[in-house]
């Protein structure tokens, strides 16, 4: 058991919503810090915080993004960033994880529970000692004041439900592999 940090360099938060009942369009945020006390073989002492820049949303439609950034939705003048912060996690069998935590966007915050799945494990000395893991959830962009409810022949432009998944990697630090060497 050491100090393991997240590697933002493999650290990708996405998500996607359904287009007119018919296409999903997917998206993700540039800029995602997070830290915290990992332990990867006691996982209910663990805890994590991660803070995400909403003005660095990316759809592939500037226009798109342009919208997602104003108030209809995230309104990132007012509300620079969202927050997730992790209040329980559970060990749910074999390589998988629940994750609960108080997710914030708009100055909302609501309980909301990952589906964490442990991908790997990869010890090199130049890579450094590393698990990845996966999580998914769905959300609900009412609950957060993302109240946008424009409809055309019948159909919501934007579905309610959000799906989120972040894959990412946390590194055992530098200074917990010195003094196992020492």
């Amino acid at each position: 058991m050491g100090t393991w940090k997240f590697d933002p360099f493999h650290t990708q938060v996405e998500f996607s919503a359904k287009h007119l009942g018919m296409m999903t369009v997917r998206g993700h945020f540039n800029e995602v810090t997070a830290f915290g006390e990992i332990h990867p073989e006691l996982p209910e002492r663990s805890k994590f915080e991660a803070t995400i820049n909403t003005a660095s949303i990316r759809t592939h439609n500037e226009q798109r993004d342009k919208d997602l950034r104003s108030s209809n939705f995230l309104e990132v003048d007012k509300y620079p960033t969202m927050t997730f912060k992790s209040t329980k996690i559970e060990h749910a069998g074999g390589d998988r994880y629940r994750v609960t935590g108080e997710l914030t966007i708009k100055d909302t915050t609501k309980p909301v529970t990952l589906q964490v799945v442990k991908y790997g494990e990869f010890n090199d000395p130049s890579m450094g000692h590393r698990i990845g893991y996966a999580a998914e959830t769905e959300i609900k962009r009412k609950d957060f004041g993302m109240r946008f409810d424009m409809m055309l022949d019948g159909k919501f432009i934007v579905s309610n439900e959000v799906q989120i998944n972040i894959e990412g990697e946390i590194v055992e630090a530098q200074e917990a592999n010195q003094a196992k060497a020492g």
